[in-house]
């Protein structure tokens, strides 16, 4: 057990960790594929996503919304069917109505009281005013993908970050749902991590498998700010 008390600043992973991203992906493409008379599950779906969204990240920077574009691009392609202009847009427009899970936002508000709320999310800037709204607190500072031109693992995300927070690394607390995407590259930085295990019983996830060691594991973020009130 790690002691939160020594933190100041707490980073977050928005999309799997907030906001919950898996709903809203499958809300998307589970009716455009059966449309297309392609028929899998739910893991499939989050893994194939995750799949073709990691190799997009790795290539040369691009925009998330074209990241998206390109996902359901590739769907199609492996699937044999075309995708629609509003098909391919399908994934970026609905971001917007993508929501916080349900103990996100009380979550956070505690928090709050105690911490500085930092976001680093691989998005693009004006995706995630839509989701700043729905997380209902104030973040300083916000850090995308779109500002960093990379994706994370990359440790650019994670540096630009450090550089903006200008604090100590140890009063910096990673908090993420995603090994691959933050656990991983955090430690290797020094960071202290948690890692919000949301999908522990589902088995399934839109992120990459990777393993490390966090230094605290919670199934979600009111046992975060349950511990933070210690």
């Amino acid at each position: 057990m790690i002691n939160l008390n020594q933190y100041k600043a707490l980073t977050f992973d928005c999309y799997g960790t907030l906001i919950d991203w898996e709903n809203g992906i499958l809300g998307v493409l589970k009716p455009l594929l059966v449309a297309h008379k392609t028929n899998l599950d739910d893991e499939q779906i989050l893994n194939i996503f995750a799949e073709f969204g990691a190799e997009l990240e790795k290539e040369e920077y691009i925009k998330y919304r074209e990241v998206l574009k390109r996902v359901v691009q590739k769907f199609g392609e492996r699937f044999g069917f075309e995708p629609t202009a509003d098909e391919l847009n399908s994934l970026a427009d609905s971001i917007q109505h993508w929501l916080p899970f349900p103990d996100t936002i009380e979550a956070l508000r505690t928090l709050k009281q105690k911490f500085k709320l930092v976001i680093i999310s691989n998005v693009d800037d004006d995706l995630f005013a839509f989701s700043a709204k729905h997380l209902e607190v104030e973040f300083d500072p916000i850090i995308t993908a779109e500002q960093a031109k990379s994706y994370k693992p990359s440790f650019n995300n994670f540096r630009l970050a450090i550089e903006r927070i200008d604090l100590p690394l140890e009063q910096i607390l990673h908090v993420a749902a995603s090994v691959y995407h933050d656990i991983v590259t955090a430690k290797s930085l020094g960071l202290s991590t948690v890692w919000v295990n949301r999908r522990a019983e589902q088995g399934v996830s839109a992120n990459l498998p990777a393993v490390t060691q966090p230094d605290l594991e919670v199934p979600d973020l009111k046992t975060l700010a349950t511990l933070s009130l210690q």
